[in-house]
């Protein structure tokens, strides 16, 4: 693999500061840390770059870089799942009101108030939400097979949204965009605890299903 030029060494330089504190260094090369605490940061850098050249040299510094790639990519192609969700073992059903107290004055483009501070307001009165939500295991095949069966039948279109499992994969496999819950974002906000569960628009609400399948 072709080494990395040192003009680009500077660019990457704090990115590996965590790397590079793990690694062995003699005490005397920091300098003595207290009224020269300038001088020190400096040291520190002009140890980074020592080693960001050496480790180019010796080619360390190209495979490190070639395993964070192939760790972010797996990060990717593999996220975490979301903690606390399981299989619907009971459907149920409950709502969400997506309803908001505006924290400061709401205004248009000439500076007219539409809501003044204080104000309940709740977008469902101005907008409304055509596309469903499906919330899915993506390790659960029956599961997804259950899943793809509510999308090919519904009458709006549904966004998939895995809590586990391989969107990457899923979407290459499917064909079609699938979504992750990145941190748990949306199942938190809509208190999702199993899936499948599907959230719609009902009235000014959500409502949001939790489906046996």
């Amino acid at each position: 693999m072709r080494a990395v030029s040192f003009a680009a060494l500077m660019g990457i330089a704090w990115t590996l500061f965590a790397f590079f504190c793990s690694l062995p260094a003699k005490a005397d090369d920091l300098g003595v840390v207290g009224p020269t605490y300038n001088i020190a940061e400096r040291d520190v850098l002009e140890l980074m770059l020592s080693k960001l050249k050496h480790m180019e040299k010796s080619g360390e510094l190209a495979k490190y870089q070639e395993d964070y790639k192939k760790r972010v990519i797996f990060g990717i192609e593999h996220p975490k799942p979301i903690p606390g969700i399981k299989a619907t073992e009971t459907a149920s059903t409950h709502y969400y009101d997506p309803s908001m107290i505006t924290d400061k004055d709401i205004v248009d483009a000439t500076g007219r108030i539409l809501f003044p501070r204080g104000t309940r307001v709740n977008p469902l009165d101005y907008v409304g939400w055509n596309t469903y939500l499906l919330f899915a295991d993506g390790r659960d095949e029956a599961q997804l097979a259950y899943c793809k069966n509510i999308i090919a039948k519904s009458d709006r279109p549904v966004k998939l949204v895995l809590v586990a499992g391989s969107p990457l994969e899923l979407m290459r496999k499917w064909k079609s965009s699938i979504y992750f819950d990145q941190s748990g974002t949306l199942t938190k906000r809509f208190e999702i605890t199993q899936v499948p569960a599907i959230v719609r628009q009902e009235g000014k609400r959500l409502r949001i299903d939790e489906l046996r399948y």
